[in-house]
């Protein structure tokens, strides 16, 4: 499989390497998985791009939740690696269905590296402090997460899994 990427901020389906101007309407039963990357730009505007990434990249899941808390691990993580790494900034994000009805959603945010040393958790901020719950909110919101931090790149990486809902009939 290979991957194109286009100027920094497109949406690029990894399967097809075809700019999406649209949300890309594609369905991948039987377990499959749907993959999307893109580049996002080296400033404030990376948090904006990467919402709007994973929102195209779960056009159509029916789990609200899981829509908003991906949506908000993409932000963090990409305003972690603007203002803690240098570019270039990737974000992927692959969508599977395991079974019908549920979705497991991994986030990757990866960037050119950083001087300093990531922390072994997530660090706790100052109460009054404006910033740096990034990663205290990724850890509350996922189902696993790691961090790996170097000169030569940082990859940040999370799981959201929403298993299918069963309704009292299903049960009987």
């Amino acid at each position: 499989m290979s991957t194109f990427r286009d100027r920094p901020g497109s949406v690029l389906e990894c399967d097809s390497g075809r700019p999406a101007s649209v949300p890309v309407h594609r369905h991948v039963d039987g377990g499959g998985t749907t993959t999307l990357i893109t580049d996002l730009p080296y400033g404030p505007r990376a948090a904006e791009i990467a919402r709007e990434a994973v929102a195209v990249a779960l056009h159509g899941a029916t789990q609200a939740d899981l829509l908003d808390d991906a949506r908000l691990i993409g932000s963090e993580l990409a305003t972690n690696a603007f203002t803690s790494g240098s570019p270039p900034l990737v974000l992927c994000v692959d969508r599977r269905s395991p079974t019908a009805g549920s979705l497991e959603v991994e986030i990757t945010m990866t960037d050119g590296g950083c001087s300093l040393p990531g922390p072994p958790s997530p660090p706790v901020p100052e109460e009054e402090a404006e910033s740096g719950r990034g990663l205290v909110i990724v850890e509350a919101l996922a189902d696993a997460w790691s961090l790996t931090t170097g000169t030569h790149g940082t990859r940040a990486w999370c799981r959201l899994t929403r298993r299918a809902l069963t309704s009292p009939a299903d049960t009987d």
